[in-house]
């Protein structure tokens, strides 16, 4: 008898194929704690949300700082290059003026070409103020660094005119001044 109770438990436990039935057992702790862990990440989520904004906004403050500060950095070039475009009009062309061997109909054409360029120089100036002071044209800060990039451009191109036009005049002031020494020279034969 003994051998037909094993054998049936055998083949009970073969025919299961080693399965357990029964009820699953839930254990609601572990529940809990994948709930609270949720919320947890839930709040740190909506923290970096947060801290992703604020970082944007800084980002945005920061690249209009910068181009402020390159606004500023350009306006203060051609500043620089129009005050230095008044002191060298000023000396050249005083210069120039005073020089015997310029001839009195061409002090008026002189002073005309130097003083056109002072002109432009100051309407540069008056156009630069209106478009940093007054928001007229309606421009963002790039576009308005573009202008006061392109005004300084100009502000550069317009010392190497003075220049030029100085060293124009200085070379023919050379040329007479020799031909003035040729033909007013001592003979010693």
């Amino acid at each position: 008898m003994k051998t037909k109770i094993l054998l049936i438990l055998v083949l009970a436990m073969f025919s299961q194929k080693g399965q357990a039935q029964g009820m699953p057992v839930y254990d609601n702790t572990n529940f809990i704690t994948l709930g609270k862990s949720l919320i947890e990440s839930a709040k740190q989520t909506s923290e970096l949300l947060k801290t992703v904004k604020f970082l944007k906004e800084q980002k945005e403050r920061l690249e209009q700082v910068s181009n402020v500060v390159k606004q500023v950095k350009a306006v203060q070039e051609i500043l620089e290059n129009n005050q230095q475009l008044y002191n060298t009009v000023q000396q050249d062309l005083r210069e120039i003026l005073n020089s015997p061997y310029i001839r009195p109909e061409e002090v008026d054409r002189i002073s005309d070409s130097f003083n056109s360029i002072i002109e432009m120089a100051l309407e540069d100036l008056d156009f630069m103020q209106q478009l940093l002071t007054s928001n007229l044209l309606n421009m963002t800060d790039a576009e308005r660094l573009a202008v006061l990039e392109a005004q300084k451009e100009r502000s550069r191109s317009m010392r190497a005119e003075i220049d030029l036009r100085y060293k124009r005049y200085r070379a023919i002031i050379s040329v007479r001044e020799m031909q003035d020494r040729i033909l007013n020279r001592e003979i010693n034969y």
